[in-house]
């Protein structure tokens, strides 16, 4: 049966419990493991450093028993993998030439794929494995250069490099620390334990090389506060080589002497938390996670100085020559609609997590506006700043980052002209929010009703009013447009635009309308984010000393913040309440945002972004409801560029922006049907 697999590969790190030098109860633990990763549809999956013997073996590993019996266990392994899908990673000691190396043995269906030994060997610590460890760099001195050629049936080995073919558990394969294996969509390569913890670790070589995840066999011991470090070090290695991380650590049992194990595991990827083994259990824990391939290839793609590894602008094709690749064969088949491990946040501009965190980003966004507004306001010398405030939630996030901006500047909130301009379908709450709020701010107040000299426009084109058409709409933005644009002429002042990224990206403005400023604060805020940003501002930065109306700025701010979206250019119902709801129109803005994000940061393709909305919405919206407003996205987002072409300046707050000066560049005349059609033939 096909399984679409949407670029993503399943991974498992699998922690045993073991018993030091009892090769057969570990031999058996680790078969058990494979099986239930089997199971799951594991593609690869990773033990910890040396997790044949047990890692504090100590001069035991001097012995031939031990290492003869650690063969023979591998073999054993080895075998059972056969008929299997999973590729199976796990630590044993390897001797050649003499010497005996910590090694990752890499193995699928009853074959040995490859061995790499450990780079760097502790020689300061407790450990000590100096003492019967010799270093891989062994094997990328010039002496072993290209004399691995056998790899099995001779198929499967693709390129030479540093490498050297040894004779392990009765079968010939390739050993150097440089091997990049090829698992279905992933390539990946092996650093152990104290690699990860050097300056230059090997995992950052092997990236460049062409690896996207990274495998750590690890037997990492537990003092205080040596976890946070361990972890901060996994998840940074993961980002900037914009990489999967999987991390397996030595489990219960290890424990010996003055050493205390507790299993610890964590799978990364580009610095994002995918899965964590909980410590100091007394059994075997598996940790799984599916890893988006796909998407840390975009990532490296967008990022050109990724492949350059030194200052001096020597390219990663240099260093990928002395590596040697193998194929290792398909990813196992999983079904990733049945089963699914790996979260999908349903609103990513959003910030989530901890108080302090979210607290912490939701500061950073709006310092970010207020200081660009600040910078702009000084540089042009305005007297004022005029803002159209409709009562709606982008007029007031402009206002908020305005008056603080003018707070900070030392500036009189009076310099700060608010203009309310009623239209034919302006609402009472709206209205009455609008006025309230710039009184108890205290900024100045205007009310300019654009109905006249809309009326008369119309008059002037003969335009029928009851048609309430396009022409209909858009005769009251750009009427409104015009007068905050001369009243800032008047007064010596800059029009603060309000439109934010949601509104960008499906063109839902009016070009030369509310689409045009003089500085737009929002131009790179998502509307799911102001509508946050507005509830934290007013919570948290504004205190309730003035009113408007008897209303504190905050009461009315969390009132907006509950108000239906809409642009109110159509009259309003009987009731006087708002009639034209844009969320109606255009779909609801946490998808689109939620679509947005997907396609800008990595590209996604219609039908992996329609794969991702059921995950994160399937409990909320019907497939055929998320098809329909993805289809939208699509359409708006191709076809509106040309107002997205001619921009006013405005801070960029987030990864996501589409200024056309910098982050989104796109022909105004692109078509859409390479994307539309996607949905027609393949969804």
């Amino acid at each position: 049966m096909y399984f679409e697999q949407f670029g993503y590969i399943r991974v498992a790190a699998a922690s045993p419990r073991v018993k030091v030098a009892d090769i057969e109860f570990n031999k058996a633990e680790i078969i058990r493991l494979v099986d239930e990763a089997e199971s799951k549809a594991v593609s690869l999956l990773v033990f910890p450093e040396m997790g044949v013997t047990g890692y504090t073996c100590g001069d035991l590993f001097g012995t031939n028993l031990l290492i003869e019996r650690a063969e023979a266990a591998v073999a054993a392994i080895r075998d059972h993998s056969r008929g299997k899908a999973v590729t199976v990673v796990l630590g044993a000691p390897v001797r050649y030439n003499d010497k005996l190396y910590n090694c990752a043995v890499v193995i699928r269906n009853g074959q040995v794929k490859g061995i790499v030994p450990k780079t760097f060997i502790p020689t300061y610590n407790e450990f000590y494995e100096s003492r019967w460890f010799a270093s891989g760099a062994d094997f990328l001195s010039c002496n072993v250069h290209n004399e691995g050629r056998f790899f099995d049936d001779g198929k499967d080995f693709v390129r030479e490099g540093f490498c050297a073919e040894v004779s392990f558990a009765g079968r010939r394969c390739n050993m150097s620390p440089n091997l990049l294996f090829s698992v279905g969509p992933a390539t990946f390569a092996i650093e152990i334990c104290e690699d990860l913890w050097t300056p230059l670790p090997p995992s950052s070589f092997h990236c460049v090389a062409g690896a996207q995840l990274i495998v750590n066999l690890s037997a990492s011991n537990e003092v205080l506060l040596k976890h946070q470090y361990r972890k901060n070090l996994v998840c940074e290695q993961s980002a900037h080589t914009l990489s999967g991380y999987i991390y397996c650590s030595s489990n219960y049992g290890e424990s010996t002497q003055d050493l205390v194990f507790a299993g610890s595991s964590m799978i990364f990827e580009n610095g994002t938390l995918m899965a964590e083994a909980p410590r100091f259990g007394t059994e075997s824990t598996m940790i799984v996670a599916d890893l988006d391939v796909e998407k840390l290839t975009t990532l490296r793609q967008k990022q050109s100085s990724f492949y350059y590894v030194t200052p001096d602008g020597t390219r990663a094709s240099t260093y990928a020559q002395l590596y040697s690749r193998i194929r290792v064969g398909d990813a196992a088949r999983t079904d990733f609609r049945k089963e699914f491990h790996r979260y999908i946040e349903p609103h990513p501009f959003v910030p989530a997590g901890p108080a302090s965190e979210t607290e912490a980003r939701c500061e950073e966004v709006f310092s970010i506006q207020v200081h660009g507004l600040m910078t702009r306001l000084e540089h042009v010398a305005a007297k004022t700043a005029v803002i159209g405030i409709s009562g709606g939630l982008d007029s007031t996030l402009a206002l908020l980052v305005t008056v603080l901006a003018f707070d900070r500047l030392g500036w009189s909130r009076e310099r700060i002209i608010g203009v309310t301009m009623p239209g034919l379908g302006t609402s009472k709450r709206t209205r009455t929010n609008a006025d309230d709020l710039m009184e108890a701010l205290g900024v100045t107040r205007r009310e300019i009703s654009v109905v006249p000299s809309v009326n008369q426009h119309f008059t002037d084109i003969g335009h029928d009013p009851a048609v309430q058409d396009t022409t209909y709409e858009n005769a009251q933005a750009r009427e409104r447009t015009q007068i905050l644009m001369d009243i800032s002429n008047q007064t010596g002042g800059m029009v603060v635009g309000t439109g934010d990224l949601s509104e960008l990206a499906l063109g839902w403005c009016t070009y030369n309308g509310d689409h045009m400023s003089m500085y737009g604060v929002n131009a790179s805020v998502p509307k799911t984010l102001v509508r946050y940003l507005c509830r934290w501002v007013g919570e948290n930065r504004l205190p309730d000393s003035r009113t408007g109306a008897g209303r504190t700025a905050r009461e009315i701010i969390l009132d907006i913040v509950d108000t239906p979206i809409s642009p109110e250019l159509t009259p309003a119902d009987a009731e006087g309440n708002i009639a034209q709801l844009t969320e109606d129109l255009v779909g609801p803005y946490e998808l689109h945002d939620f679509f947005l994000y997907h396609f800008f940061r990595f590209g996604c393709t219609p039908k992996k972004l329609l794969f991702l909305a059921e995950k994160a919405f399937g409990d909320k919206y019907e497939a055929e409801t998320l098809r329909h407003w993805a289809y939208t996205f699509f359409k708006r987002f191709i076809g509106q560029q040309f107002k997205r072409s001619c921009l006013p300046d405005g801070p960029k707050v987030g990864s996501v922006s589409l200024s056309p000066r910098g982050d989104w560049r796109m022909p105004s005349d692109a078509k859409w049907a390479l994307f539309l059609n996607e949905f027609e033939e393949r969804l």
